[in-house]
């Protein structure tokens, strides 16, 4: 700060009082611009408070409505899993059965087939057109088929009907 001497004149004087006012800093300026900052993060901060509330309240609405839907689902999906399970012990009985019957063919037509095969092609090499149009069948004895399984004993006819009835065929 200058000193002003009384001895002076007046305008060095009032030049180092306005110098001095140029230099002093002033309050209220600075005091503004800081307010103005202060509100503008108070502002920035209340909308992140309503945004993280948004938020918080659309998780909360998300897991009242998903949630039960998504239990729902789970709950179908065990139904059908449990339907998946019923049909693969169905195809690997049928299977099974199936390997049954062809051993069972097999066995037919050595015990039957072989014989009248083998007598058809002698007959028709022979030269006789007459045994080889003719279909000679001999007099073979019956063959029973084995009683296996009912599809509608593992699919019931019906669709209301959820349980599976006991199978009324003989397990090989």
């Amino acid at each position: 700060m200058l000193l002003v001497d009384a001895d002076r004149p007046e305008p060095v004087r009032s030049g180092a009082r306005e110098l001095a006012l140029f230099l002093t800093p002033e309050p209220g300026a600075e005091a503004k611009e800081v307010e103005e900052t202060v509100e503008g993060l108070l502002l920035r901060l209340e909308e992140f408070c309503s945004l993280a509330d948004m938020i918080r309240s659309d998780t909360s609405q998300i897991l009242e409505e998903n949630i039960p839907l998504l239990k729902a689902k789970v709950m179908e999906m065990r139904g059908i899993y449990a339907k998946v399970d019923q049909l693969e012990a169905f195809v690997k009985m049928v299977g099974h059965h199936v390997s049954f019957l062809e051993a069972h063919v097999l066995q037919a037509e050595r015990d039957h087939g072989a014989l009248s095969q083998a007598l058809r092609k002698w007959l028709g090499s022979s030269g006789l057109p007459a045994f080889g149009n003719k279909l000679w069948t001999p007099a073979a004895p019956t063959f029973e088929l084995p009683a296996l399984y009912r599809t509608e004993d593992y699919f019931p006819v019906d669709a209301g009907e959820a349980t599976r009835r006991a199978p009324s065929c003989q397990r090989l």
